[in-house]
């Protein structure tokens, strides 16, 4: 997922030594000489999920499960993305489920498709959706569901300056959409 047109690490730099300029400040001061520089590595960090095809981490499997076919939570699993309105922080959790068939994932790659997508200028409602599609499509378990509650720092350090507002969103696919029953189960875990 590499983007080929994209500018160089000078180029980057001079961007960020626009914006100081633009907001009033001297990118020669003592204090602001290095921030270009740790700006822009700091992207390459904050938006290296461009860089990964999530769907890679799904793709070793386990099917000695003894006939395993229960729910399987990852539940508060931290994540930092970047509102792309705004690209201010969004800073929250995400809970992920899937029902097996016949074979599960270690879990730490369930952490590593959430990363990888929440490493991008997101809307939180695309991104819920983004993760659930995926291990869906790869695992093609019985169901999935995401669910991710986060702040957005676009709503409490500029505009309408709301702090403690949390934004929920989910995405319920297969048995988890079809089944009352499993989603209510899915929520009672999450102590919903």
């Amino acid at each position: 997922m590499t983007n080929d047109n994209r500018p160089s690490k000078e180029e980057a730099e001079q961007a960020v030594r626009t914006l100081i300029k633009w907001a009033g400040d001297d990118p020669d001061r003592e204090g602001l000489q290095g921030t270009p520089d740790r700006v822009a590595r700091s992207y390459l960090e904050f938006f290296a999920g461009y860089n990964e095809n999530p769907a890679e981490y799904l793709e070793r499997t386990f099917e000695e499960v003894e006939g395993y076919d229960e729910m399987i939570i990852l539940k508060d699993i931290r994540l930092e993305s970047y509102c792309e309105h705004h690209m201010v922080p969004i800073i929250g959790v995400a809970h992920v489920a899937y029902m097996p068939d016949n074979r599960v994932v270690g879990i730490s790659k369930l952490a590593r498709v959430v990363e990888a997508f929440s490493k991008r200028l997101q809307i939180q409602e695309k991104l819920t959706q983004q993760i659930a599609d995926t291990i869906d499509q790869t695992l093609k378990p019985k169901g999935v569901a995401v669910i991710i509650e986060s702040a957005h720092q676009c709503m409490t350090t500029r505009g309408v300056h709301k702090d403690g507002v949390t934004m929920i969103t989910s995405s319920m696919l297969g048995i988890f959409r079809k089944s009352d029953i499993t989603r209510k189960e899915l929520l009672a875990f999450l102590g919903r």
